[in-house]
């Protein structure tokens, strides 16, 4: 269950195809902001398994900014270690390596694994990189803290 919430979380919206344009905002998804319906706009869940995430992110704007690679960091690195039933964890620090350039066109493989946990403080680390080439763009590392699960 918990793993098909995090799908839809991430998961792009129906009217995308992938030779037009990204659409407008029609209306949020229920619990989420409008912040991070734009901001996710155009990414596509490949892979969701416990403390792994994969997705793809086709770059339609432009070269893509550091602020735009963080924001991917911060959601795709929450998102792996969100526990159903509990609030999103807070981040607590984010530490990225900003090795090249995304450019206009280019599709983008974002993956995040939890890297550790202990209690309710839990590390990723999530890497942004060239689909075609292999070349990674970013490495981020991002600890968050959130409540722990009943074990009642």
């Amino acid at each position: 269950m918990m793993m098909e919430k995090i799908r839809e979380y991430l998961q792009l919206s129906e009217d995308v195809d992938d030779g037009g344009e990204a659409p407008r905002v029609e209306g949020l998804v229920r619990g989420r902001s409008f912040y991070e319906d734009f901001s996710l706009r155009g990414i596509r869940v490949n892979r969701v398994v416990p403390g792994f995430i994969s997705c793809t992110f086709k770059n339609r704007d432009g070269e893509l900014v550091n602020g735009a690679i963080a924001n991917l960091v911060d959601e795709v690195g929450g998102a792996v270690v969100h526990e159903e039933g509990l609030p999103m964890n807070v981040s607590v620090d984010m530490s990225i390596a900003f090795l090249s350039k995304a450019k206009l066109g280019e599709e983008l493989e974002i993956t995040s694994r939890v890297m550790g946990e202990r209690g309710g403080y839990k590390g990723t680390i999530v890497v942004v990189r060239n689909q075609k080439t292999g070349e990674i763009i970013a490495e981020g590392r991002h600890s968050l803290f959130g409540r722990q699960a009943s074990k009642l």
